[in-house]
C-alpha cells in the first residue's frame, strides 16, 4: 500500500481533492460482498438474542486493510469502499432483526417470508440512503458533531497509509487493551462491563450503576466533555431522582433483588420519560438542521447545473454526491412498492375491511414512511455525530415514530365502526408494517452517516461511497431472510415456536420486537403510559430553553437529545460515555496548566498530546468491537453467551469490584500515555 503525504492541517484529507486514486475496483466489490454476508450473519444472532449489534464499520475497516495489504498496488480509498459496503450487512441486519419479528409476536406472520423479506429490507435500506446523500453536507459541515466511530477508522486508515510508527504503536496498543478487556468480560467473564448497586427502603428504592465497557470509555474520551455532561443531567434526572420517586409514588415493584426491581421501573417508567425527551427535542433538532439541509440541497442542485454547462470545476472531487435530482426521482419510484407492500402483504387479506380504507390507510402509510421516515433519519444521522454510532438509540426514535403514527390511526380508526379488538389488530399491523421499513432506513442512515464521515476524512468521493451502499443493501436484502428463517427454526423467537416442544430457555427474546409489539398493542388498548411521554416532553422544553440561553450567554451547550439519552439509555450504556468525556476534559486541563496558551512550541505539544490520545482511544474502541464479533461465533455455535466462561459461580460477587479497579487502571494509562513528555 502506497505511504500518503502526512496533511500539513488536521482538517484537510488525506487524499487531496484534485488527486484521483481508483475506489471502486473488482477487488473491492469482491471483498465488500463477502464481508457484507459474513457481518449481516455475524449480528443477527446476537440482535435477536440480546437486542444489541456489534458495529462493523470498525471491523470491516481492519478486516479489509489486513486483507488489502496483500495487493501491492492498493490505496486508503478503497479500504474506505470495502468499510463502507460491508458495514450495511451490520446495519440492515439491525434494523430488519429488531422489528420484523413483531409480526411474528402478533402472529400475523408464522414465518419470515422470503420475498417480502427481501423487498422490506430493499425499500428500506434504500431509502435509508437516499434520504442521508441531502443530509451529507449540512450534517458533516456541523463542527459540534465528533462522529467517535468514524475519526477512530479514519485515524486507523491513516496511521496504516502513513505508516508512521509512534500513530502504529498508539493504535496497537489500545486495540490490544480494548480487546483483552472486552474477551475478560464478555467471553471469560471474569469481569464484567456492568455494575450496580440499589438499596431498598420500606417505602422506595436508591443507588446507583456503572457501564465499565472499554469501547464506550474510549468513545466518550472521543466525544468530549458536553455531550457527558448532558448525558449525566439525563441520569441525575431518571435515574439518580426518578427511580426513587417513581418507586415511592407507584410501590416496589415485586423481583428477586434490588437490582432487577431497578430495571423494572426503567423498563415501566423511565425509558417513556426519555421517549418523550428525545421524541420533543429531535422535532427542535429537526427545526435546527431545516435551514443547512434546505442550502445543502440547494448547492447540489446549483453544482449539477454547472456541470450540465460543462463546468468540471464546479465542484470538488470529494463534494460530489449522487446528483440530487435522481435522488428525488429514486425516492419517488420506491413510494409505488412501498404502497403495494403495505397494501397487499403487510394488511392481511382477512380483516374486515372496505378495499378503498385498505388502500386509503396503505397510501397514508406511504407518506408517513416518506415524510417521518425522513425526519427520524435525519434525527438519526444527527445522533450519530453526537453520540456515535453504536450508542445510538435506534429503539428510542422507533418508539418515538411509532407513537407518532399510533395516534394518527387512532383518530382515523375513531369514525370507524369497528369493534375495540378489529382496532387494536389493524393498528398493531398497519403501525409495526410501516415501522420495519422506516426502522431498516433508520438504522442505514446511523452508520451512513460515520461512514461518509470517514470519507471525508480520507478524501474518498461522496457518489462512489453512496454507490457502495446501495451494492451494499441489495447484496445484504437477499441474505438476512434465510439468515432469519434458519434462527426462528431453531430456536423461536419472542415467544413465538415454528413447531412444538422447543426449549424455552433457548429461544431468542427479540426485546425490541417485543417493545415494539407492547408499544403498539398498549396505545390501541389505552395502556400506555401517556403521563410518563408528557413528563419527558415537558423536560425537554426546558432543556431546549436552557440550552439557548447557554448557547447565546455563555457558548456552550446542553444538547437536549443528549440528555433524553442519558434518560432512555441502561447506565451501563451512558457512564461509560461519561467517564470517558470526563477524562478527556481533565487531560485537557492538565495539558493547559502544563503548555500555557499562546507559544507555539507549547501548541504543538498540546496537539502531539492530543494526537496521541485520540489515536490510543481509536485503538481501543477498534480492539473491543472486533473481540465482540469475534465471540459471536462461540457464543452462535453453542448457542450460549456463557461459552467461553471460566469464572466460578460463587466468585461472581467479586467481578464488578475487579472491574471497577481496571477501569480505574484504563483511564489511569490513558492519562499517563497522553501526558508523558
Amino acid at each position: 500500500m502506497p505511504k500518503m503525504k502526512p496533511s500539513s492541517h488536521d482538517d484537510a484529507p488525506v487524499i487531496p481533492a484534485n488527486m484521483s486514486l481508483p475506489e471502486i475496483t473488482f477487488r473491492v466489490l469482491v471483498l465488500g460482498v463477502l464481508l457484507t454476508i459474513v457481518l449481516a450473519a455475524a449480528n443477527a444472532y446476537l440482535g435477536l438474542k440480546v437486542g444489541v449489534t456489534v458495529s462493523a464499520s470498525i471491523p470491516a475497516a481492519v478486516i479489509s486493510m489486513g486483507i488489502l495489504r496483500f495487493f501491492r498496488n492498493s490505496n486508503i480509498l478503497e479500504n474506505t469502499m470495502v468499510q463502507i459496503m460491508a458495514s450495511v450487512g451490520e446495519a440492515l441486519t439491525a434494523g430488519i432483526a429488531f422489528i420484523l419479528p413483531a409480526l411474528l409476536i402478533l402472529h400475523v406472520w408464522d414465518g419470515f417470508n422470503y420475498w417480502q423479506t427481501v423487498m422490506t429490507s430493499l425499500l428500506g435500506g434504500g431509502l435509508g440512503v437516499l434520504f442521508t446523500i441531502p443530509l451529507r453536507r449540512a450534517l458533516l459541515q456541523d463542527k459540534t458533531l465528533r462522529y467517535p466511530e468514524a475519526v477512530a477508522i479514519g485515524n486507523i486508515l491513516k496511521a496504516s497509509a502513513n505508516k508512521e510508527e509512534g500513530d502504529l504503536r498508539s493504535l496497537v496498543g489500545g486495540g490490544f487493551i480494548g480487546a483483552l478487556i472486552a474477551l475478560f468480560q464478555s467471553g471469560f467473564q471474569i469481569l464484567t462491563d456492568t455494575f450496580q448497586y440499589w438499596v431498598k427502603t420500606s417505602t422506595t428504592i436508591f443507588g446507583f450503576g456503572l457501564g465499565l465497557s472499554p469501547a464506550l470509555i474510549a468513545a466518550g474520551y472521543i466525544v468530549g466533555v458536553n455531550v457527558a455532561l448532558s448525558l449525566l443531567v439525563g441520569i441525575a434526572i431518571g435515574w439518580l431522582a426518578g427511580v426513587p420517586l417513581l418507586s415511592w409514588v407507584y410501590g416496589l415493584p415485586d423481583a428477586e433483588t434490588t437490582n432487577q426491581m431497578a430495571m423494572i421501573i426503567w423498563r415501566n417508567y423511565i425509558r417513556y420519560i426519555g421517549v418523550g425527551t428525545m421524541l420533543i427535542g429531535g422535532l427542535w433538532t429537526l427545526c435546527t438542521l431545516f435551514k443547512p439541509v434546505v442550502t445543502s440541497m440547494a448547492m447540489s442542485f446549483a453544482t449539477v447545473r454547472q456541470i450540465r454547462l460543462g463546468n468540471k470545476a464546479a465542484s470538488l472531487r470529494t463534494e460530489r454526491d449522487i446528483p440530487i435530482h435522481y435522488v428525488f426521482i429514486a425516492t419517488t419510484i420506491l413510494l409505488v412498492p412501498i404502497f403495494l407492500l403495505i397494501a397487499c402483504l403487510v394488511i392481511p387479506e382477512n380483516l374486515p375491511i372496505s378495499s378503498e380504507f385498505r388502500y386509503f390507510i396503505s397510501a397514508f402509510s406511504t407518506l408517513y414512511i416518506l415524510v417521518g421516515g425522513f425526519a427520524f433519519c435525519s434525527i438519526m444521522a444527527y445522533f450519530a455525530g453526537l453520540i456515535g454510532s453504536t450508542n445510538s438509540p435506534v429503539s428510542g426514535l422507533l418508539v418515538s415514530a411509532l407513537l407518532v403514527i399510533c395516534l394518527i390511526f387512532m383518530m382515523f380508526f375513531s369514525v370507524t365502526d369497528w369493534s375495540p379488538e378489529t382496532k387494536q389488530t389493524v393498528g398493531s399491523i398497519l403501525a409495526i408494517g410501516s415501522m420495519v421499513v422506516i426502522g431498516a432506513a433508520l438504522s442505514i442512515s446511523n452508520d451512513t452517516m460515520q461512514d461518509l464521515k470517514v470519507g471525508q476524512i480520507v478524501g474518498a468521493t461522496p457518489w462512489k461511497q453512496q454507490v457502495m451502499l446501495i451494492l451494499g443493501v441489495i447484496v445484504a436484502s437477499f441474505v438476512i431472510p434465510p439468515i432469519l428463517q434458519l434462527l426462528y427454526n431453531a430456536y423461536g423467537i419472542g415467544g413465538v415456536f415454528p413447531r412444538p416442544n422447543m426449549n424455552p430457555s433457548q429461544m431468542l427474546a427479540a426485546p425490541q420486537a417485543g417493545l415494539m409489539a407492547t408499544v403498539a398493542q398498549g396505545a390501541f388498548s389505552h395502556q400506555l403510559k401517556w403521563g410518563m411521554i408528557a413528563i419527558g416532553a415537558g423536560i425537554a422544553v426546558i432543556c431546549v430553553i436552557i440550552d439557548e440561553v447557554l448557547k447565546k450567554q455563555y457558548g456552550t451547550r446542553l444538547p437536549v437529545l443528549a440528555v433524553g439519552l442519558g434518560i432512555y439509555l441502561p447506565l451501563d450504556s451512558s457512564v461509560p460515555v461519561i467517564i470517558g468525556g470526563l477524562l478527556s476534559y481533565l487531560v485537557q486541563q492538565r495539558l493547559s496548566a502544563r503548555y500555557p496558551r499562546g507559544n507555539k512550541e507549547n501548541e504543538q505539544h498540546i496537539n502531539a498530546a492530543r494526537h496521541r490520545g485520540l489515536l490510543l482511544c481509536c485503538g481501543i474502541v477498534a480492539g473491543a468491537s472486533l473481540m465482540g464479533v469475534f465471540l459471536a461465533v462461540p457464543f452462535a455455535l453453542s448457542e450460549s453467551a456463557d461459552a467461553l466462561r471460566i469464572m466460578p459461580e460463587q466468585y461472581m460477587a467479586y467481578a464488578g469490584p475487579l472491574s471497577v479497579l481496571v477501569t480505574f487502571i484504563l483511564c489511569a494509562w490513558i492519562y499517563r500515555v497522553v501526558m508523558k513528555k
